[in-house]
């Protein structure tokens, strides 16, 4: 196999933790909408975490194509 062929492959499968990235994003959002529409009081409470759970969440899909750039280019 030729390398540049082995980068793309490498590359392609790192970005496939993209898509849990954006499972994990629209998870957090529907699980917060949930939890508001049964409790509106609950909102200050748990907007905090919330908002830390799509930052990570976001952040892996970031990480992932931050490896697969690297693998592609470096």
């Amino acid at each position: 196999m030729d390398v540049e062929a082995a980068k793309f492959i490498g590359a392609g499968l790192a970005a496939i933790g993209v898509i849990g990235g954006g499972i994990g994003v629209g998870q957090v959002w529907a699980y917060y909408m949930s939890a508001v529409s049964r409790n509106p009081s609950i909102k200050d409470e748990i907007q905090t975490p919330v908002y830390l759970g799509f930052a990570l969440s976001e952040a892996t899909a970031l990480f992932a194509l931050v490896i697969a750039l690297v693998i592609l280019f470096g």
